[in-house]
């Protein structure tokens, strides 16, 4: 497990000499939550409001197994793109594995949970949890920062909801009926204070020890219950998929930066299991 704590005593965002206006996107949701694209915020005037403020941001990514291959270009990438400020530090510790990736994945709600009360609660302003298998290629800054903080999901982006793979059923405390859903959300990131991600990785831990109590697993673990709890607890604020592409997605023509990207590789090699 890796845990990277950047207290960023000063925020300075890479600027462009321009913003690009987005006027084919949504730049806000059905609960009034700003949607954070390229052009729907001014970075000069957000700097200028946050860094006066001496936030600490804590970021957590798990590198298991053949994933630690993964957290030379995260760590370097982040460096160049990822809240740019001073007194950064980096902290590792030791967490158990499991034979199955999706015993891996659904175990980090836990730990998460177990982290902010035991050490980040006193520590940090802002929580973001992160995928190690990404890399940075733009600026991921202030414009993040919410009480609680969802990521759209770069393939379900502009897909209809009955195209979203939530759980469907009824079994799991994950299910979310055909007829509901705002949006699909990314497991691979989401964030915001250390009291709304509390909440949010103790809830979705206790739901996990219930479907496993029953003998059923949610069809993408913590992301399912991920999509559950967001959609019973709306974010206030959601991220594009600039801050959550994927290396072998197409272009898209609502996307002009790609901030944040899961990185292409062969799962089959990397993952302990099918």
């Amino acid at each position: 497990g890796l845990r990277s704590l950047p207290g960023c005593v000063k925020f300075h965002l890479l600027k462009s000499d321009f913003i690009f206006n987005q006027t084919n996107v949504a730049s806000v949701t059905p609960w009034s939550a700003p949607i954070i694209w390229e052009g729907t915020f001014d970075p000069i005037l957000i700097d200028s409001i946050y860094k006066q403020q001496n936030l600490t941001i804590a970021t957590t990514v798990f590198a298991l197994g053949k994933y630690t291959r993964f957290v030379k270009d995260f760590l370097e990438s982040a460096e160049q793109h990822y809240f740019m400020g001073e007194n950064r530090s980096l902290t590792v510790r030791k967490v158990q594995s499991f034979k199955r990736w999706q015993d891996i994945s659904m175990s980090r709600m836990e730990q998460l949970e177990k982290l902010i009360e035991n050490e980040l609660a006193s520590e940090a302003d802002y929580i973001f949890c992160l995928d190690i298998d990404t890399k940075f290629y733009g600026p991921w800054g202030v414009e993040t920062l919410g009480r609680l903080v969802g990521v759209i999901h770069p393939w379900l982006f502009d897909a209809p909801r009955n195209r979203f793979t939530y759980e469907r059923r009824p079994e799991s405390q994950a299910y979310i009926p055909a007829d509901e859903g705002d949006y699909y959300y990314a497991g691979a990131a989401f964030g915001g204070s250390l009291e709304d991600v509390h909440h949010l990785t103790k809830t979705c831990r206790e739901k996990l020890h219930i479907d496993a109590a029953n003998s059923i697993e949610a069809v993408w673990q913590e992301e399912s219950h991920l999509n559950k709890y967001f959609l019973l607890n709306k974010p206030s604020k959601l991220l594009s998929p600039e801050y959550m592409w994927r290396d072998i997605n197409e272009s898209a023509a609502q996307i002009k930066v790609i901030r944040f990207s899961n990185v292409a590789k062969n799962y089959a090699e990397v993952r302990p299991n099918p």
